[in-house]
């Protein structure tokens, strides 16, 4: 019988030197490269294309601090330099050198939830 694991809130969460801050529920990843085209003198098409500067951004959506940070308060407008882990049944991907671009929060009685977050990293790698 096959045993198939399908990643929950609890497999896609940011982290900061190995420490789990916060569970994300869902995520979309972008992954954009700068390629340009080689041009050569009296051709009427590229000649070739060479790849540039690759760059990540995340949308995460409905981020909760963990229940054992919950006494840290964990301020997410401070948070710099984290990885956001993502635990797939085969693979995990990290992405590393993390830094927020945009927060939209949402907040009920003891309790708070940033609806979408918006990253970018430095790197994107599986392992």
């Amino acid at each position: 019988m096959l045993n198939i694991t399908f990643p929950t809130s609890k497999d896609i969460y940011l982290e900061v030197n190995g420490r789990k801050l916060a569970v994300v529920e869902s995520y979309k990843a972008k992954s954009t490269c700068e390629s340009k085209y080689i041009e050569a003198f009296g051709q009427d098409e590229p000649v070739g294309a060479i790849a540039g500067k690759i760059h990540h951004t995340v949308e995460l959506s409905r981020v909760y601090a963990c229940e054992e940070n919950s006494s840290n308060r964990v301020n997410f407008y401070e948070l710099h330099n984290f990885n956001l882990v993502i635990v797939k049944p085969d693979r995990k991907i990290i992405y590393s050198g993390c830094e927020w671009s945009g927060i939209n929060e949402s907040a009920s009685i003891n309790s708070s939830v940033l609806e979408n977050v918006t990253l970018i990293a430095t790197k994107r790698m599986e392992v």
